[in-house]
């Protein structure tokens, strides 16, 4: 009985693991190459990653998708794409895809003579499903080395465990107080009913 359990704890973990992953913020520090404008299809799987297009707009299977080209110290090229999650999930409540092109178009430089951004992002790269992560905030730092505190995800994660720990009191409270001696009862009419049964 103890593995399956486990097994149930460690997915359940796993999912959690990916959903936060997924979701909080995260910030890169990168070099814009390039923005540009492709046209997106949203009729496989790849649909549930991606925002319900500008506000506004009409929900369409194909559209044009915003996408900022950069790269990092390394070397190494990271797309994300630029689109409105409006109201809706994750609450990032950014309205203002348009303005953060133009943003990330001034902010376009080369390798010579290098402007370093913060991308702040979430989501996935996938390119099986052809998936990007949606940056959702561009500020320009000192340089790549510059140290950033990650303080969203921290306050929300602590908040997050603040409360799970506050259930688990709750719930703790709730089986000694109620559950307990329901437990205890049910077990004393079950011995009684048994020695009623066998003639005692």
């Amino acid at each position: 009985m103890r593995w399956p359990r486990i097994i149930a704890l460690l997915i359940l973990g796993a999912l959690l693991v990916a959903f936060f992953h997924y979701t909080l913020p995260q910030r890169d520090i990168l070099r814009i190459t390039q923005t540009e404008i492709i046209r997106q299809d949203f009729s496989g799987l790849n649909r549930i990653f991606y925002a319900r297009g500008d506000t506004g707009s009409a929900q369409l299977a194909s559209r044009d998708l915003r996408l900022i080209n950069t790269v990092d110290t390394q070397g190494e090229v990271h797309v994300f794409r630029n689109e409105d999650t409006g109201f809706g999930w994750p609450p990032y409540f950014k309205l203002d895809s348009s303005d953060l092109q133009a943003e990330a178009a001034n902010l376009i430089s080369t390798a010579a003579d290098p402007i370093w951004v913060a991308v702040t992002h979430y989501g996935w790269r996938s390119r099986i499903l052809t998936t990007y992560p949606n940056a959702v905030a561009l500020r320009q730092v000192a340089g790549p080395d510059v140290m950033l505190i990650p303080w969203m995800p921290i306050t929300i994660l602590v908040l997050l465990l603040v409360v799970l720990f506050a259930l688990w009191r709750l719930w703790e409270r709730f089986e000694a107080r109620i559950l307990d001696p329901l437990y205890d009862r049910a077990a004393v009419f079950w011995s009684k009913s048994l020695d009623r049964l066998r003639g005692k």
